[in-house]
């Protein structure tokens, strides 16, 4: 089984395809299962954020496997596949690797650097796991790249190359101390939002959300205070900037609903904000396209330089095991045949010399271990080692034709071991 991963993102489509094709909630669970149980498809993962949604999978069978993930992708957006497809990328076996690794190091963000994108990542891995479409493979690869992501935050500077979608919004806003402010959502990325918003000197914060009480534990720990997802319409009246990130499906602030002027941050997709406020006099809209359109948080520097070196090394570590995980349970099985011939030629031995003692048929028995150990060492270590070259496989095939090794055994070694 080889790794694909299929999907697009804010690099590749516009905002308002990437809004057609999100999904979330009941919708995101049905696409994770339709994907697992195509015939060519063994595991399942999809990450699906405000500016991507991806699918990760492990595939015997890579055209068959890609044609049935855009048709699925095309079929629960909606999208006609000659709209959708010009706009998905492919990568597959180490690319797919490697741009796992990137995406959760932040440097495949429309703010390079943010670190929402790890925890993103660890929910779409959970959900897999819950509903038993991440299996083995994808789990030892997810819970790789998030420790790579971890360590790009914590030894490279690239948190504070890149702000979050947050900070990159707000800059636009200009000045905020002093200001009044509501929020409207409770989950990640409006928590990260109030927090912002208090750093920046906003010190009347308002977070309305539709379970009061996690809107109250969000406005507690900002010192704001909450209210009900009804008094939105109220609150706006009194708000200089707005910020909204609910996963509503639906635009919860239209133009009516608008009497002043004020900043609004739509981080949502599908839009929560319906575009049209833009024609309201003294409003400012600023949403995902706006941020990609802003170019903030995309340039390069030493930061994002160590971090791509930094992938580049785990990439290498990753491979060079996988590869010498690919050749073990040929080894095992080469030492399990030789122990098998050491075993019938002693049982021959003693049966044509039976007047043998127990400890000279002990030093026999040690002694033609030590031949047949001496004999394997060299080879076994020498294929796994070579293992780790491209390629490296070939080595496996020419030690299971040169001992005609029984093909099924390397793989039930490999299934007792995992």
């Amino acid at each position: 089984m080889s790794v694909l991963a299929i999907g697009l993102s804010h690099r590749t489509a516009p905002v308002a395809l990437l809004e057609r094709v999100s999904v979330a909630g009941d919708a995101l669970v049905k696409l994770l299962h339709d994907v697992q149980q195509d015939p060519c498809v063994a595991e399942a993962m999809v990450v699906s954020t405000c500016n991507r949604v991806e699918v990760y999978a492990t595939v015997d069978r890579f055209h068959a496997a890609v044609t049935a993930v855009s048709t699925l992708l095309g079929e629960h957006s909606g999208v006609p596949a000659d709209e959708l497809t010009p706009h998905l990328y492919v990568h597959y076996e180490e690319r797919a690797v490697e741009h796992l690794f990137s995406l959760v190091c932040g440097l495949d963000s429309m703010v390079v650097g943010e670190g929402q994108i790890l925890g993103q990542v660890r929910q779409a891995l959970k959900l897999g796991q819950r509903h038993g479409t991440v299996g083995a493979t994808l789990n030892e690869l997810v819970q790789q790249a998030l420790r790579v992501g971890k360590r790009a935050h914590h030894e490279t500077g690239i948190d504070k190359h890149g702000a979050s979608l947050v900070s990159a919004g707000l800059a636009l806003a200009g000045d905020l101390a002093g200001r009044r402010a509501l929020v409207v959502g409770a989950g990640s990325m409006s928590s990260l939002a109030a927090v912002t918003l208090a750093r920046a000197g906003v010190t009347d914060i308002v977070v309305a959300n539709r379970t009061y009480e996690r809107g109250a534990r969000l406005a507690e720990s900002v010192g704001g205070r909450a209210v009900g997802f009804a008094a939105v319409a109220g609150e706006l009246a009194g708000a200089d900037i707005v910020i909204t990130c609910t996963g509503a499906g639906k635009h919860v602030i239209t133009p009516p609903m608008l009497t002043r002027p004020a900043f609004l941050l739509d981080l949502a997709l599908p839009h929560d904000i319906d575009p049209a406020v833009r024609e309201v006099p003294g409003i400012t809209l600023v949403d995902l396209e706006t941020i990609k359109d802003s170019g903030i948080g995309s340039r390069e520097g030493d930061a994002v330089q160590s971090v791509r070196a930094l992938v580049a090394d785990e990439l290498r570590a990753y491979l060079d095991a996988e590869r010498a995980a690919k050749v073990t349970p040929t080894v095992v099985a080469l030492r399990s045949k030789a122990a098998g011939v050491v075993e019938s030629e002693l049982g021959r031995l003693m049966m044509r010399m039976p007047d043998l003692d127990e400890r000279a048929r002990d030093e026999v028995a040690m002694t033609v271990q030590r031949v047949v150990d001496k004999l394997l060492h060299e080879p076994t270590v020498r294929v796994k080692q070579l293992a780790t070259c491209p390629g490296g496989d070939h080595y496996a095939e020419a030690l299971r034709e040169l001992f005609n090794l029984d093909p099924k055994m390397p793989e039930a070694v490999r299934e007792v071991e995992l």
